[in-house]
Formats: structure tokens, sequence, C-alpha cells
């Protein structure tokens, strides 16, 4: 049966916990459920960051609506993967009621951190009140030349997590026998980063126009620090989540009811975790018959073999696309701003500072170089990987999707709506994303 809030069925979901170990009784009752048969094609969505399984549910209960009536004979289950990450409460949904903090975001820019944040950031980071209320306070109070101290304190909250901050398991794209050093976002002057940040919000907020630009404070730039500080670590967790968790356990559908197809669907830092899982998954298994990514939140060189700055160095997933029995298609927007502008300042803040010198004495933009370099997927879609197909929306719903490789699609004429500073990122719910999901996977 259905759940009350879930617009279709059979649906389950599965609870991972930051680790990647998965509710045993759901795990336990998807399989059992599923192998007794009645599902042909499975599909599976993972959330991107997000605070409650209520709002996740609510995500995957919209989705999925349509999906019925587009895919009337089919044989279709449905899964939600729930996974501890976390959402900035001032960042607007589209198609979701807006919260009275995105309101109050949108009516005064301001940085503080609103209760309903904090409460988020208490139960990302446990044991860490007395250091969430000091950064509260001081982005409330912005203390003139304290911003070092912020610095030190949003270092201290992210780097208690168990295990600390480890690039190797954040980075998106490695180089061949060079080590990993401490990401940028750790090591940097607070006030420098604060400032680039605040100088990209301020473009995000002008709209590009010269004339709406003002010189930012760089307290104006303290709490996207912490938000990206923040997503850092989920970026980390979505990676074990998918590979140590998901992966395995689709390796354990596979075995329990071979004849299932199953599609993997994610959003955000989602698409992190489902394109992981293929990573994760059992040799000889070859269930996955399409993967789909939603404004996908990590490196649009992950799956590249070789990167166009650096012939020694490669996406952390290269070749895994090869593990997907069918297509690994990307949509993206460029109205994504969360992608688009920030980003790329941010993952280039968690590799190294000194490839942006370089690259801008050689006569490229800074701006230029960011997007190129440290540009996500949901932005610009898979890059440097050798006959990967591109498409248009419309032009994805009217043709015959490729039966494996991958497929980028420009989805801006959907994805579009939402304010800063995360722009069109989370604008997914739309009928026609729903029939890509169902074209990758040639579902009918």
């Amino acid at each position: 049966m259905a759940q009350p809030a879930m617009s279709v069925t059979p649906y389950w979901e599965l609870t991972f916990d930051a680790d990647g170990d998965v509710d045993g009784q759901e795990r336990d009752r998807l399989l059992a459920e599923v192998a007794k048969g009645g599902v042909r094609d499975l599909i599976v969505f993972a959330h991107g960051w997000n605070n409650d399984r209520s709002g996740a549910t609510a995500l995957y209960s919209s989705f999925f609506a349509p999906i019925p009536e587009l895919a009337a004979q089919a044989k279709i289950g449905y899964v939600g993967v729930i996974w501890p990450s976390m959402r900035f409460c001032d960042e607007p949904i589209p198609d979701f009621p807006r919260s009275v903090v995105a309101m109050e975001a949108e009516a005064s820019p301001a940085p503080a951190l609103d209760k309903d944040t904090r409460h988020a950031l208490l139960e990302t980071f446990p044991g860490r009140a007395t250091v969430i209320d000091q950064i509260a306070r001081m982005l409330d109070q912005r203390p003139e030349n304290e911003l070092e101290e912020f610095g030190r304190l949003v270092r201290l909250l992210v780097e208690l997590v168990p295990g600390g901050p480890q690039p190797l398991f954040a980075a998106d794209t490695l180089a061949e026998g060079v080590p990993q050093s401490e990401p940028v976002l750790f090591t940097e002057d607070t006030a420098t980063l604060c400032d680039e940040f605040a100088q990209a919000l301020a473009d995000v907020r002008s709209g590009g126009d010269p004339e709406g630009f003002s010189l930012p404070n760089p307290w104006d730039g303290a709490k996207e620090l912490l938000r990206q500080a923040t997503y850092y670590a989920m970026k980390r967790r979505a990676g074990t989540v998918g590979e140590r968790g998901l992966g395995p356990l689709v390796g354990q559908l596979a075995a329990s009811a071979p004849g299932v197809r199953v599609h993997l669907v994610g959003h955000s830092f989602g698409g992190r975790l489902v394109s992981f899982a293929l990573r994760g998954l059992p040799e000889g298994v070859h269930t996955v018959k399409s993967v789909t990514l939603l404004q996908g939140a990590f490196s649009h060189y992950a799956f590249a073999a070789r990167l166009p700055y650096d012939a020694h160095a490669g996406g952390v997933l290269q070749g895994q696309q090869n593990r997907v029995d069918g297509p690994l298609v990307c949509c993206y927007s460029h109205f994504d701003s969360a992608l688009g502008a920030i980003y790329p300042l941010a993952s280039r803040m968690a590799d190294d500072a000194q490839g942006v010198v370089e690259g801008a004495a050689e006569g490229f933009g800074i701006g230029d170089l960011l997007g190129a370099k440290w540009g996500a997927m949901g932005h610009d879609g898979v890059q440097a990987v050798p006959g990967t197909r591109a498409y248009t929306l419309a032009e994805a719903l009217t043709s015959t999707l490729p039966t494996s490789g991958c497929v980028n699609i420009d989805a801006a004429a959907v994805v579009k709506n939402g304010g800063p500073p995360a722009g069109a990122h989370s604008d997914i719910v739309h009928r026609e994303l729903a029939q890509v999901v169902l074209a990758a996977g040639r579902i009918r």
C-alpha cells in the first residue's frame, strides 16, 4: 500500500545513516516484496540537501505523480532514499510552500542564522552546540576584525565530524601520484574567502548587471562560507552512502530479483550518491538500466578518464558509466546559480588556489576558468567523456535516447525558477523530467 503522503504505489523507503548503513527492516521488506514479482522496473530516487523525511517524501510524491499516467502499462515500483544531508532553511524551493525563513531571507538577505537552520546544524554536527551558538552570534553581530575567529569556528565545526575532513573522499577529480592536500576552504585566509563569496553572491543577486552591483562587505560572504563548509561534509557523505550503502543493496536486489530493472535518479548531492553507487555495485551486476542526474552537484569531469587541463588527472568516477546497462543521462540548467556561480568557487576552495592563479597568468579569465575547471554536472553537463550526446529537452522528449554512454540534456526550458542564492537548483518537479527518466530507462 502507498504511504498516506505518497502519490504512487508500490512505494518503499530506504533509510541510510552517515556511514552508508541501511535500515535493516526497510531493506528486508523491499527485497522480499520485490522478489514476489509484479514489478519490472524499479525507480530509485535520492534527494539532495534536505532536512527531514517529510521533505524528502514530499519531493518524491510530487516528482513521481505523473509517471503512472505517462507509462500506464508499465509495472513500476518506486523507492525513496532517505539519507542524512542538510539544507539551509533560507533556500526557497520552487513549487513547494515557502518557509517563513525563506520569505524573510528574500526581504532581508542579511546572513543571520535562523533557528531552523541552527537546529539542522545541531542534528548534522551533534555535540557542537557551543560552536554553533558562537557562529550564530557572530553572523548576527558582524564584529570588526573577527572574520578569522569566525573561520576558526567554522573549521572547528566541520573538522570535528568523525574522521575529519578527508579530501580524498570529497574530491571528484584525482591526479595520478599526487597526494590529496588539505582543502583551501580549511586553510586560506578567512577574510579572502568571505570576500570571494560575497562578490559571487552580489553578482548572482544583481543578475550580472554592473549597474546593480555594489561593493560587498566580506561579512556578506560569511554565511556562504559556513554553508559551503557544511556542504563539503555532505558531499563526502553522499559518496559514502552511495558506494557503501546503495550500491551493495542494488547488488542484493539483483540476487533476489534478477529480472527487475533498476533506474537510479538523483538530485543535487543525490546525483553524486547514485553515481557513487555504481562504484559500489558488486562485480557482475547488470541490473542498473539507467541513471538520471537532476542538477547534479558534483564535478562535470567526474566521469572523465583525462582532464583537459591535466593529462595526468581524471575523474574519480572515470569509466563508471560503463556499469550502467543503458545511458547515464545528465539534466542541467544555466539558471542553476548554486551550481553556476557558487559551486565552482566552493570547489576551487576545496581543491587548490594555484590552478586559478596559473590559469589567469596564461590569459584565462578567473570566472571562465572557475566554471571550466570546477564546474558542476548540473550547470553544463558531463564534460570530457568522448561520445557524449547532447540534446535540448524538446529533442530528448521526441527522440529515442542512446542505449549506452553519457547523454547531456539542457533542461533550462523548465528548470528556470528560484531566487538567490540557489536559483533554479531545486526546480526539478516537472512532468518533462519524469518523462526523461522513463525515456532513459525505456520504461513503457
